[in-house]
Order: C-alpha cells, then sequence, then structure tokens
C-alpha cells in the first residue's frame, strides 16, 4: 500500500466529488515550473556549463592561428623580395640558393620585427655591461625602449579589446567602438585642460571617468534603439562612427582648438597626466596597470556575478533568459553602456597617458582591429589581454622590420587579417591540423539578426 502522503487539488475536469488525487511529488514538479529562481538555475546548467573536453582546444586554436599566420605571412614576405623571386627562375638547376634566400629573407623579417618590439638581446648584455662599470643607465634605457613601445601600444588594445568582448558576451556587435574611443578622448581632454587648480589624485580620475561615462552613455543610444526597435547595432554604431568622428573634427576645427595651431586641442594640465615609471625616452605609464585591473574587473563582472550571469544567459539565448525572468532589456542597454565605457577609456588612456592633447586623427585603427582582439581572446577578458599584448607586439616592431629588413608595414595588416579568419573560421584550423569537433556548449553568440 502506498503510504506517501498526497495533495488534493480541484481540476477543471473533475470527479463527480470535484477532486482528484495527485502524488505531492508531481505538485512540487509542477510548481518548479513557475518558480523563477529554478528556471534561472536549469538556464545556467542548459547554456553556461562548460563544454566537456574543449577548453585545449578553446586555448590551442587562437595559438594555432597565428602560427599558421606566420607561416603564410613569411611566404608573403618571399613573394614580396624581388630578390628572391628572381633565384628562383633557376630553381631546378639550384634550388638550394633560392631556399636559402628565401630563409634569409623571412628569418631578417622576423629577426628584426623581434628587436623592434621586444628588444635586441646584444644590446641588452652591452648596457648591463655600461651600467656596471660607469652608472649610466640611459643606454639600458634605450635598450628597454622597444618593449616599453609594445606595452605602451598594448593599452589601447586592451581596452578596446575589452569593450567588443563583453558586447560579444551579450549577443552584441559593438562595431562603433572607433567612434566610442573618439568619445571619450573628447570629454577627458576637455576635462583634463579646462579644470585647473585639482590635485591629481582628483583631477586624473575625474577626466578618466569623464570619458569613460561620455562614451557609455554614447554607447548607450544604440543599445536603447537596438533593445525599443530592433534596430541592429552593427548599423547604428557604424553610422555613430560617423557623427563621432565629424564631431571631434568640429570641435577641434572650432571650440576646442588650440590658438595658433592646427586643428589640436589644448593640452592637458600636468594634474590630468597619467604617471610615467621612467625618464625619457620611454613613454610606459600607469595605464598599462589600470588596464590589467580593468580587465580584472570585467571578469569578476562577467563570471562572479549576477550582472555577469544575466549578459551572458541573454546572450546565449536571449528567449531562454526571458522565459528565466531576466529583463533583455535592460540587458541590451547596460551591455552597450559597459562596452563603450571601454572603449572610452582607451581613449582617455591615449590623451591622459600618451599624447597630452587631442589631435584630429589621434587613433590609428584600434577601435576596428579590437574586433580581431575579441575573436582572438575568446570575448574572454584573459585572451583579450593576451591578444593585445600581440597586437601591440605587433605593431611597435612593424616600423623597425621595415627600416631593417625592408619589408613592406602592411604585412602586419596582413598578419592579423589572417588571424582574423582563421578565427573566425576554425574548420580550417581544424582540417588543417586534422584536430577532432568537439560538442561546445555555451559558446559566445557574437551577433544576431535584426530585430532579435
Amino acid at each position: 500500500m502506498d503510504k506517501r502522503p498526497r495533495r488534493w487539488k480541484r481540476t477543471p475536469l473533475c470527479e463527480p466529488c470535484g477532486f482528484e488525487e495527485r502524488p505531492l511529488s508531481e505538485q512540487k514538479e509542477r510548481a518548479s515550473h513557475n518558480n523563477p529562481d529554478t528556471r534561472a538555475q536549469a538556464l545556467a546548467r542548459l547554456l553556461l556549463r562548460p563544454a566537456r573536453g574543449s577548453v585545449w582546444q578553446a586555448i590551442l586554436l587562437p595559438v594555432l592561428a597565428v602560427f599558421t599566420a606566420l607561416v603564410i605571412g613569411a611566404l608573403v614576405i618571399v613573394f614580396t623580395d624581388l630578390q628572391v623571386l628572381n633565384l628562383y627562375k633557376d630553381f631546378f638547376s639550384a634550388p638550394g640558393k633560392a631556399l636559402a634566400a628565401s630563409w634569409k629573407s623571412i628569418a631578417s623579417a622576423y629577426s628584426a620585427l623581434f628587436k623592434g618590439s621586444i628588444g635586441n638581446p646584444a644590446e641588452f648584455a652591452k648596457a648591463i655591461s655600461v651600467l656596471r662599470a660607469t652608472g649610466d643607465a640611459a643606454p639600458l634605457r634605450q635598450a628597454f625602449w622597444p618593449i616599453s613601445e609594445s606595452l605602451v601600444t598594448s593599452v589601447p588594445y586592451i581596452f578596446a579589446g575589452l569593450a567588443v568582448a563583453l558586447g560579444f558576451q551579450c549577443g552584441l556587435f559593438n562595431i562603433g567602438a572607433e567612434g566610442q574611443i573618439f568619445i571619450g578622448a573628447l570629454a577627458s581632454v576637455y576635462v583634463g585642460y579646462s579644470i585647473k587648480g585639482l590635485p591629481q589624485y582628483i583631477h586624473l580620475p575625474l577626466a578618466f571617468l569623464t570619458g569613460a561615462a561620455a562614451a557609455g552613455l554614447w554607447a548607450a543610444v544604440a543599445g536603447v534603439l537596438k533593445a525599443k526597435t530592433g534596430a541592429h547595432e552593427v548599423i547604428n554604431t557604424i553610422m555613430m562612427n560617423y557623427i563621432a568622428f565629424l564631431l571631434s573634427d568640429w570641435l577641434l576645427n572650432g571650440p576646442m582648438k588650440r590658438p595658433g595651431y592646427s586643428p589640436i586641442s589644448p593640452a592637458i594640465q600636468d594634474s590630468a597626466w597619467l604617471p610615467k615609471f621612467f625618464p625619457d625616452p620611454l613613454r610606459f605609464h600607469a595605464g598599462f596597470f589600470v588596464a590589467l585591473g580593468i580587465a580584472a574587473v570585467v571578469y569578476w563582472l562577467l563570471f562572479k556575478t549576477t550582472i555577469g550571469f544575466e549578459i551572458r544567459s541573454v546572450g546565449a539565448n536571449p528567449d531562454a533568459a526571458r522565459y528565466a525572468g531576466i529583463s533583455v532589456t535592460r540587458n541590451f542597454v547596460l551591455a552597450m553602456f559597459l562596452s563603450g565605457a571601454l572603449a572610452g577609456m582607451a581613449g582617455a588612456n591615449e590623451v591622459l597617458g600618451v599624447n597630452h592633447q587631442l589631435a584630429s586623427a589621434f587613433s590609428s585603427g584600434y577601435g576596428f582591429d579590437s574586433i580581431a582582439l575579441a575573436l582572438l581572446g575568446k570575448s574572454h577578458p584573459v585572451g583579450v589581454v593576451l591578444a593585445a599584448l600581440l597586437f601591440g607586439t605587433l605593431r611597435s616592431g612593424a616600423t623597425r622590420m621595415q627600416s631593417l629588413a625592408g619589408v613592406p608595414i602592411d604585412i602586419i595588416s596582413i598578419l592579423q587579417a589572417l588571424v582574423i579568419i582563421f578565427i573566425a573560421a576554425p574548420a580550417i584550423i581544424r582540417w588543417l591540423y586534422r584536430l577532432r569537433l568537439e560538442r561546445e556548449v555555451g559558446e559566445t553568440v557574437f551577433t544576431r539578426g535584426w530585430g532579435q
């Protein structure tokens, strides 16, 4: 005889007595479907649980993408060297000569890239010897200049990459990071030069956070349009890029123009400078550590807080998130605001830490390169930081590669484009290296269709 507790519940189609008997376990199961907390837990298990066995591929695929891009880049270097190509006319009669010249060209180019971005080990050794013998640190500072420039160049990449990656986590494609960088720079430089008499511990954070807030509000416009009307954020942010560029040109030629100069703003007050750690020629400043700290905050926000859980849930499946009681509208707007604020920090960093003024073309495409950074870093803050260091190294060493090895600087753009191709189409890497396709759960959705 079944002695389990039972509950009585009236139903539309009832027995003559008006009640039917249901087990208590069945009633609890039905009630759980209407419990928002239970639905959220189920959504977390369904959408955000880690894929079994895919972690190593998530690390390996970007590494192989970069390696493959370098290999193809080596072929491009050979094919653009006319002296090497002339040797291939006699390849069948003297193959060793052509292959040796090819290897020399590739080694020279990548060696110059390394020396221009990291430094020359021989110069380090010589500078240390001079320091020990005479106490003169100038040669050592000069030896550290390449790696200093690489780190300085990586800082805006970190901020901009985090901006696009956070949008990807919510299923939004923020292609307007470049315009948001300009807005952040405009706001920061205005606060930096117009407010006088403040101590550095107030003036510097005020200028930096003003740039972040201005760019965040600028990006939030696209978030509101997406949430309320379904207008695609790609279209909105592209159009807003042009508005930001033209607005900055107008301001730098008008209200914010420094008297007697070409389109350039007044110099910011010394109290708004990001601190430098070393004398010239090293430009390494505190912005690098600020960027690492912001990356840690973004990681904590996305993976350790309720806000981050909701953002990732909306990015994984907005319909399921809505069913679990998560506001898709609010998270679209919030994600775009945070994404824009991160991009604005990139602009603030450049004017407060590097240029100390604003020119009409101060950004070198950081916002557009950030798309590749987010893809290469798999939209994860740690991956974005590593990708930013790589891109900063490539950009910093490109000039030295051109001057020492005679390789066109455009080879760096080719390498970046190849990395994007291999990351966006991982099937190519899997086919080349015979990697087994594994099931991926909770994969980041980069963008959605109009009105979704």
